[in-house]
């Protein structure tokens, strides 16, 4: 007979003092049944609790690699489905509060998807599938990695996003980049694509705002979506910067806009800014364009080393959908595992699982 479900009413109000000492002896009770997943971003309170660290992709793969009969992923959504799809099936990935979301992935969704691919059809008059290799940043739904699993497409993160596209452009002539625009954008920019062959498409207007001969003449089709962490930082917080530190360095996430991107003088995945950071000479200084989480985690982690890393925004800016998985939904995750019951497991159906797990064995294949 199943266990009751621990009602959450119950952990809302704990102190996270309280709920500290909870999440210790859920996981002295769960022992190896259960591994924790603690994105880079994640909150310093939760984090602490950590088996595993890393960007989405990198937590994903580690975690289908253990013994453990749960994964609990503290992120947001997408990277829980991503569990799901690369772990076996007797493993079971649980986010621990449902409303831990993502804005950028939210803005595609595969009715807008799929209707572009219609549009593009009529402009185009034949099947996109002939003309145009689908490939969605990794921070999509899994609906989206299965349209492109079923459409010759690939999935792309921040780190092998240029190989990805180079792989898109050899087999078809265009892409269709969803839904971070500012990714696309700066790996076309890299890959020395002019900007007038990069196009944005607008979901919300007829054939994304376009006219048949800016779809014809553009290579890359970058879907209008954004992270609105990464649009708070601006060249004026750059230039302002380095007028007072020229010596400093600054580091951005290609989530950025372009221009952040080309006033930086690196730019690259989570994991890179934290290892570029880390290998640094002592004593130097850095800007780091990303989220604020992981940020304050590397200024305290280089500070034995004498070097100094600042955020680039003057305003708090962290992401607001990863900061509900907080200490109290930590500890009812684990106290339910704990009891016997398993409480927001996240479940792709298979008939989305087997396209989409396509889509990211092809991009591991090639990255």
């Amino acid at each position: 007979m199943q266990a009751a479900e621990l009602d959450f009413a119950r952990f809302g109000a704990l102190s996270v003092v309280e709920a500290q000492a909870r999440i210790h002896d859920a996981r002295a009770r769960l022992g190896k049944r259960a591994v924790l997943l603690c994105h880079h971003y994640q909150r310093a309170d939760v984090y602490r609790h950590a088996d595993l660290t890393g960007d989405s992709l990198r937590l994903a793969r580690l975690a289908a690699q253990t013994d453990a009969e749960f994964i609990v992923f503290c992120g947001v959504h997408f990277m829980a489905e991503v569990a799901d799809i690369l772990s076996r099936p007797e493993q079971t990935a649980i986010l621990p509060d449902l409303a831990a979301g993502c804005s950028m992935a939210d803005m595609a969704n595969l009715a807008k998807v799929e209707r572009c691919w219609r549009e593009l059809a009529a402009v185009l008059g034949t099947s996109p599938d002939e003309k145009i290799t689908p490939v969605t940043y990794i921070n999509s739904a899994a609906d989206l990695k299965a349209f492109c699993g079923e459409h010759g497409g690939i999935v792309c993160t921040s780190t092998n996003a240029p190989k990805i596209v180079d792989w898109a452009l050899a087999r078809r002539e265009k892409v269709l980049f969803f839904p971070d625009q500012h990714l696309g954008r700066w790996t076309g920019f890299k890959k020395g694509i002019a900007l007038e062959h990069m196009a944005v498409w607008d979901p919300d207007l007829e054939n994304g705002g376009l006219s048949p001969e800016e779809i014809g003449k553009a290579r890359i089709l970058l879907w209008k979506g954004h992270c609105s962490v990464h649009q708070m930082f601006q060249v004026e917080h750059i230039r302002r910067w380095r007028a007072q530190y020229p010596d400093g360095l600054v580091i951005s996430h290609p989530e950025c806009n372009l221009d952040v991107c080309r006033e930086s003088d690196y730019v690259g995945s989570t994991e890179y800014i934290r290892d570029t950071i880390t290998d640094a000479p002592t004593n130097t200084r850095w800007l780091v364009g990303t989220e604020l989480n992981l940020v304050n985690r590397l200024a305290e982690l280089m500070k034995p080393q004498g070097k100094t890393v600042q955020f680039m925004a003057p305003m708090v800016c962290m992401c607001s959908t990863m900061q509900r998985i907080d200490t109290q939904h930590l500890a009812w995750t684990l106290e339910n595992l704990a009891a016997g019951q398993v409480v927001n497991p996240i479940r792709v159906p298979p008939d989305e699982a087997e396209p989409a797990r396509a889509a990211l064995a092809r991009m591991l294949e090639i990255s």
